[in-house]
């Protein structure tokens, strides 16, 4: 959604009364007809700027409070005091309701001299890891094998069958491979990648980066040990890949830990590009793709929810991340068919996300979230894991 400045913008673009002619040319009236016609349109694209420049000018004042009142429920809890219903914002996101765009007019874009990146695909980061890493994954035979890996992994490090196959389910839709991308859940040919997460629970290439830059020792010394009971060519395959792994964690570690960093990397540079294809590994992909949501448990641990965090409020803290995710988890049951899902995402996260406009409440988000969960996890892909289990 483009803010209310580039509105601005756009009016400033309008086109004159009148054509311009060349320099010394005779100047041609036009028909009557084409001068009403022109005016009119003219009129259109005027009122239709005029609307949007003003549900840009509430837009951006309702997600400035959102962003507000998110700092302040933090600071409270920071400080141990207690969070109430005063402490979200209790309206919906403004809907814009005027006119609709006038047929041809396409608003300015905000910086014309830059293109839209294209979003990499898993063909893009084996190339990368190859070239900047000489990392080539080590695939599974199937995606059964994978799943058998990862089902080892979670279960060593504590998640259960429930978190791990209902997380997988509604994530993938009961039937995804351990290489799906979002947005080519489809095998339509104009399907399209909609972001660059990857695998059971979608890992973003951002993840990927802050993973090993803060768990890459410990992926290590798990793959040592791995390494210890094999001999022959299997041994030195998985000596390169330990080679390769210490240069992307290396790499990771090259910035801050900061997930502005982490993102940049991932985004901009093709070191940041390669690090993702570790996700496709038979043995790091379940390490990586296990430890993103160990990671959340034990966020909520820390922040005081000493219950198992169910496979709902597990996936919310994927789904929005860690600090958005228990902000909900923590929210009281009486609250949350009162508070809107708006309160817990940023503006463009909120009107890409179609199950966060629809549900509308932090009580619907979850039976949202539950009930795909419930449908997706009969799917075969869903059962096979389960039995992985």
């Amino acid at each position: 959604m483009r803010s209310s400045a580039t509105w601005l913008l756009a009016a400033a673009l309008l086109a004159p009364d009148r054509p311009a002619v060349a320099q010394g040319s005779p100047e041609i009236a036009a028909p009557p007809i084409v001068v009403a016609a022109a005016s009119s349109h003219r009129g259109r694209i005027a009122r239709y700027l005029r609307a949007r420049r003003a549900y840009e000018e509430r837009a951006d004042a309702y997600w400035q409070s959102i962003s507000e009142k998110r700092r302040a429920r933090f600071a409270k809890r920071r400080g141990g005091q207690p969070v109430g219903l005063d402490d979200y914002v209790l309206t919906q996101p403004p809907v814009y309701t005027g006119p609709p765009r006038p047929p041809g007019y396409r608003p300015p874009r905000r910086d014309p001299t830059k293109p839209r990146p294209r979003i990499p695909v898993v063909a893009d980061f084996l190339k990368a890891a190859a070239e900047q890493f000489r990392f080539v994954p080590q695939r599974p035979k199937d995606d059964t094998e994978f799943k058998q890996a990862y089902a080892r992994v979670a279960a060593a490090a504590g998640l259960t069958r429930d978190q791990a196959v209902r997380i997988y389910a509604f994530e993938t839709g009961g039937n995804g491979t351990y290489d799906l991308q979002a947005g080519l859940t489809s095998r339509r040919k104009n399907a399209r990648p909609i972001s660059p997460a990857i695998g059971y629970n979608q890992l973003l290439s951002t993840n990927t980066i802050g993973l090993l830059a803060e768990h890459g020792d410990a992926f290590l010394a798990t793959l040592h040990k791995s390494a210890a009971k094999l001999d022959g060519r299997e041994h030195k395959i998985m000596d390169r890949k330990l080679a390769a792994l210490r240069r992307m964690i290396a790499f990771s570690r090259t910035v801050p830990y900061r997930w502005s960093d982490h993102d940049r990397l991932a985004k901009t540079t093709r070191g940041g590009m390669g690090i993702h294809a570790a996700v496709l590994d038979r043995d790091i992909g379940p390490l990586l793709q296990t430890q993103k949501l160990l990671n959340s448990v034990q966020f909520a641990s820390m922040k005081g929810h000493d219950k198992p965090l169910t496979a709902v409020e597990l996936e919310l803290m994927n789904f929005t991340g860690d600090g958005n995710g228990i902000d909900m988890v923590l929210m009281p049951h009486g609250l949350r068919a009162k508070v809107p899902t708006a309160n817990f995402f940023q503006r463009g996260g909120y009107e890409r996300n179609p199950i966060a406009g629809r549900t509308g409440t932090v009580a619907a988000l979850f039976a949202s979230i539950e009930s795909k969960m419930d449908r997706a996890s009969q799917a075969p892909g869903a059962r096979e894991l389960a039995e992985a289990f």
